[in-house]
């Protein structure tokens, strides 16, 4: 695979970006679902004051508690409405078929817009005018959802105040970017095996492994195994590649994705330090999904292309994304059928956890629903990374339509504090040896609402 560094990729001869169009109507439309689906009715399984509130207080893993703690966390539960409006922000970036980015929504939804905020972006699709803030667990509910830490320095004046949810495991996305620069570079290869060798443990990453570096990142991927994941972010503090890739979203305009605080000694800490936003992670994977010529400019007046992986290496990033077992937040495809959740964006699952009755398990996760009907009626593919603690809810993906059905080709990014703490009024209860639901299905709505304005706008507009 060629080797190809930052600078190597921003300073490369490239056709022009696609202009930017109709941004505004994106974020209308986005803007409008948001509200109509009334976010601010969900539960809250551990209020301020309850007692499951102060077990979740000043977690250092925040992805170590599985579902089944979760669901034994909250068994005693007394659910009050949720104190205030959530926090949600969320990006739509349309691609043409050459998978250049040609127009976005971004909208923010928290106490301070609780009838949500449009983003406004240039031509690059990047904005200055959010002052984005590092998520605080207590200060959500201290200081009605604003922040004090800030995430992208000189932003003090900007007319946006907004504290980013924490991304939970939609983070592996920057560790899988970072482990495929090194395999570019020629530094690692996807068959070497790595000896996973912590010098502390934690919870969240557990004991010494030894697998290929293809193989943990198909775990950290496609099954969101947080001990693969951990030997992956070990594995870039031990060939000193964490601050380079920090450097490198910088260098791409991607100013908010950052992989910091994670502990060198065993690859977890995984906490507030790592931030992302829903504009930046689609534009991220604009790149890895394929761009035809410039994607967008870069804050020092460099092309950004698809180039920043090699060919190979996003092929095997889309492969992995592809094939992702979680189907179950602005997707619901793993429980078809379903009375609920609602359905979300009409996805294919992934054929390598379908089992010969239709059901599907990820990892002795089982979700109980025979999903070949939902598949045989699938419109599209929906390669993403999901991600959940108790108090963030998170789904990132690229949609590509299946042959022969309605066009559309599109990113979208969904993070928000809305996980498993947070529950509709409706949810029934889950079924013995069944996957709980991890989301509100208002997120399945949401997703499924902006797959039929894709559809619509594709066929509209006749995209090139």
């Amino acid at each position: 695979m060629a080797a190809l560094s930052a600078a190597s990729v921003l300073l490369c001869a490239a056709t022009p970006p696609a202009q930017a169009t109709d941004t505004g109507e994106v974020a209308a439309f986005l803007q409008e679902a948001m509200n109509e689906l009334r976010f601010e009715q969900v539960l809250d399984l551990a209020p301020p004051t309850s007692p499951q509130a102060r077990t979740l207080a000043d977690v250092v893993d925040k992805d170590a508690k599985t579902a089944a703690d979760y669901a034994r966390l909250f068994a005693a539960a007394d659910p009050k409405p949720i104190v205030q409006q959530p926090q949600l922000d969320v990006t739509v970036l349309e691609l043409d078929r050459r998978g250049r980015p040609v127009s976005s929504g971004t909208v923010l939804m928290s106490p301070q817009y609780p009838r949500g905020i449009a983003v406004p972006v240039d031509q690059n699709f990047h904005t200055d005018q959010v002052r984005y803030r590092q998520w605080d667990d207590a200060g959500w509910y201290a200081n009605q959802g604003k922040g004090t830490i800030d995430i992208v320095p000189g932003r003090e004046n900007a007319p946006i105040d907004f504290m980013l949810p924490y991304p939970a495991s939609v983070l592996k996305l920057m560790v899988t970017f970072g482990v495929l620069r090194l395999v570019d570079k020629g530094e690692i290869k996807l068959d070497d095996t790595y000896a996973y060798q912590p010098t502390t443990l934690s919870s969240l990453c557990g004991g010494p492994t030894s697998n290929t570096i293809g193989a943990y990142m198909d775990a950290s991927i496609t099954s969101s195994s947080n001990a693969a994941s951990c030997a992956l972010v070990k594995l870039l503090h031990d060939r000193g590649a964490v601050d380079e890739l920090n450097q490198t979203f910088q260098d791409l305009g991607l100013e908010t994705m950052q992989l910091k605080n994670t502990n060198p000694a065993n690859g977890g800490r995984w906490s507030n330090p790592v931030t992302m936003s829903s504009l930046d992670t689609a534009k991220l994977l604009a790149l890895v999904n394929g761009v035809h010529g410039t994607a967008w400019t870069a804050p020092n007046g460099s092309p950004v292309t698809g180039e920043v992986l090699s060919s190979a290496s996003r092929q095997v990033f889309k492969k992995l994304l592809d094939e992702q077992g979680f189907n179950d937040m602005l997707s619901t495809a793993n429980r078809c059928g379903s009375t609920y959740p609602a359905a979300g964006i009409p996805q294919r699952v992934a054929s390598r956890w379908v089992a010969a009755d239709g059901t599907v398990t990820v990892e002795g996760n089982k979700f109980g629903q025979d999903v070949r009907p939902c598949n045989q009626q699938a419109q599209v593919t929906f390669g993403h990374k999901t991600g959940w603690v108790g108090n963030s809810g998170a789904d990132a993906g690229i949609v590509r339509s299946l042959p022969g059905k309605a066009g559309r080709h599109y990113v979208v990014v969904a993070f928000t504090n809305l996980g498993t703490q947070y529950v509709d009024a409706n949810r029934p209860a889950t079924e013995p040896g069944i996957y709980p639901v991890a989301f509100t299905e208002k997120l399945a709505q949401l997703g499924s609402a902006i797959d039929r304005y894709e559809a619509a706008w594709y066929a509209r507009r006749n995209v090139n």
